[in-house]
């Protein structure tokens, strides 16, 4: 059974668009607590109203975050439980609530997640990215040019799938920048879960042409899913084979065939097998 303590932060991650993907455990929180902190007191206000539940609303939102963390301190000291949610999906992450939490555990006080909705997860599971290399989340790119495509020039090197963050008026000018990318294929998500969702995987030479194909696809809320390279999956197969052959073969064999079978580059394959043998 779970434990709900008083004089705690419960931060909860509310839906992403369906309202029916909020968790049983998150109503229940939402009506034991004795306030609700959130980023728009409107938006949760309708949200609540879905479910019957009236609450005091505190509003923590990007612009005065640092202050209002100081209110929610002071129910915490008192004894209360108080609930955090963003607008949508889990908080603190691309959203407020970051600041809030920290001033919370500064304070010594307890902070207890609820898990739910997430963009991020969302998007990756109709990906179809397979292999173990992992993804970077990045979120929201730059807003200045120079920047932002110094931003996907980085990301083009990585060799792990990369989840990013756009809203709709800034949608085209991301694809612009991502044009140079080629081939690299990318899942785009439009209005996850809500009535118009849409999800396409196209090469992100290809996202503009994609974006101008109807009229609705630059509106709504994205995330993207920008894959690895071909560069950075042939790397990365390679070092997991390598380590697989090294188990059973000499040094110079085990790279040489390595780089046979995935197509890495046998100097970098090498300087790994060097490195690991020494571990």
């Amino acid at each position: 059974m779970q434990h709900y303590p008083e004089a705690a932060l419960y931060v909860v991650a509310t839906p992403i668009g369906n309202l029916s993907d909020i968790s049983l455990r998150a109503l229940h929180v939402l009506q034991l607590v004795h306030a609700i902190a959130c980023e728009d007191t409107r938006h949760t206000q309708t949200l609540l109203r879905q479910y019957g539940i009236d609450k005091p609303l505190l509003a923590v939102h990007e612009h005065n975050e640092a202050q209002a963390a100081l209110l929610v301190i002071e129910r915490l000291q008192r004894g209360e439980r108080v609930a955090y949610v963003s607008d949508a999906g889990t908080p603190a992450v691309s959203d407020p609530g970051a600041r809030l939490v920290a001033a919370v555990r500064a304070a010594g006080l307890t902070i207890l997640p609820l898990p739910g909705a997430s963009s991020v997860t969302t998007a990756l599971s109709v990906a179809g990215i397979s292999g173990g290399s992992g993804f970077v989340f990045a979120g929201f790119l730059p807003s200045k040019a120079m920047e932002r495509e110094q931003a996907v020039q980085a990301l083009q090197a990585d060799a792990r799938a990369v989840v990013i963050l756009e809203a709709p008026h800034r949608m085209e000018v991301l694809a612009r920048a991502m044009a140079p990318l080629g081939s690299r294929l990318v899942t785009v998500c439009r209005e996850l879960t809500k009535q118009f969702e849409e999800i396409a995987t196209v090469a992100a030479q290809d996202l503009s042409a994609w974006l101008a194909a109807g009229t609705q696809r630059t509106r709504g809320e994205f995330a993207l899913v920008l894959h690895p390279g071909e560069e950075a999956r042939a790397k990365d197969d390679g070092h997991r084979v390598l380590q697989l052959l090294l188990a059973e073969l000499p040094l110079k064999t085990a790279v040489k065939l390595a780089a046979d079978i995935t197509g890495a580059p046998r100097n970098e394959l090498y300087e790994t097998a060097l490195q690991l043998k020494k571990a």
